[in-house]
Parts: structure tokens; sequence; C-alpha cells
């Protein structure tokens, strides 16, 4: 697999590049604070993580973005056009250290964080579950951890769903994005933070 673009190095990004790297696929993590900033992280996960600048991890085929709700627009301004490629929204509109949700006028957290990214065919995932659990190993008694997805391009749901699969989890496809982002956004939707193993 090619190498992924993670945008936002806090504990969900560094979660997913530790759980990436473990199955060999390289990472280019970036922050607000740029490379260097970021030397003591990626050298603790390991050789396939490499600091990089926000262009260069959004420059990517996929891309991860993981980053505080408030800080989104920012961390996504003056990027160019995604021009189809993927982007995985991770994040929830929510923040510590109070945790209540963002009144969002009914709409999905998904729907407002596509306009951020333009061009992008988005997927939303990995943003259900704690951080020490994507990065832990996803075989539990003989089963695997469940990850949820959704998306509105069919393809590119597919290849998340191959990443997720690679990575060791059991991903359960929840379609579009206005049905799977309700589902597993936090706060408000059933899935979040259940820690489901599917037994085969």
């Amino acid at each position: 697999m090619t190498t992924i673009g993670v945008i936002g190095a806090g504990a969900i990004g560094s979660a997913f590049a530790r759980a990436a790297a473990s199955k060999g696929i390289s990472v280019i993590l970036s922050n607000s604070r740029g490379p260097a900033s970021l030397v003591e992280r990626v050298r603790e996960l390991g050789p396939l993580v490499k600091a990089g600048t926000r262009e260069e991890a959004a420059a990517q085929p996929i891309v991860l973005v993981a980053v505080n709700w408030s800080k989104l627009p920012a961390a996504l301004a003056g990027l160019p056009d995604f021009a189809g490629r993927i982007v995985i929204d991770a994040n929830n509109p929510i923040e510590a250290p109070l945790f209540k949700g963002v009144d969002l006028h009914g709409r999905t957290s998904s729907a407002v964080f596509s306009e951020l990214v333009p061009g992008a065919r988005v997927v939303k995932a990995f943003n259900h579950l704690q951080p020490q659990l994507i990065s832990a190993d996803p075989g539990r008694e003989g089963g695997r951890r469940v990850l949820f997805f959704s998306g509105d391009d069919p393809q590119a749901r597919e290849t998340v769903g191959g990443l997720i699969n690679r990575l060791g989890f059991f991903g359960i496809d929840l379609g579009m994005l206005d049905v799977g982002a309700r589902l597993v956004q936090f706060p408000g939707g059933p899935l979040p933070a259940l820690n489901l193993v599917r037994f085969a």
C-alpha cells in the first residue's frame, strides 16, 4: 500500500500511525508546529513514520485527518484541492476538557468536514474507538476488533475497508455518510466507544 499522510499528531493521529507502521505501511505525520516538533514522536513510532509538513501529508493518495474540532479550519486552510484523493475523517465535534458537543444544527460532522476538504472522497473511520485500541493488537481471543466506516464513494469505501482489514481489524461498512457518519458521531451516535469483537 502507498504512503498515508496524517494531519494531526495527537492521540488518534499517532495511534493510527503506529498501527499502520506495524503493518509495514509508510506514514507522513504532520502537525501545526512543523516537522521539527515531531522528531521525538516519529522516533518513538518507528522508521516507517516520517515527520512532514501539512502540505506533504495532504499530498498523499490517502490522508487521515485527526485534529481538535475548533482547529480543523486552520489545519486544512489553504491546501490544494484534493482532486479525488481519499481523505479519512477521524474527527468528532467535541473537545476536552468539557467534552460538550458542538451544535451542528442537525448536520453530521462529516458534512461539515467535507466542506473543508474540497475535491476529496471523504470516508468516516477511526473516530469511534479510543486511541489505545487503535494502536493495540486488534486480535482478541480468536476474533478481530471492529472498526466502522462510511462514505459516499463506493471505491473509496472499498479502499479504506481494505486498509482496515490490513491493519487486522474487522471493518463494517455503514454505507453513505449521511447514515454511517451519524451512527458513529460522538456525541449523539449509538456506536462510539463500543469495543466490539467479530468472531469468525
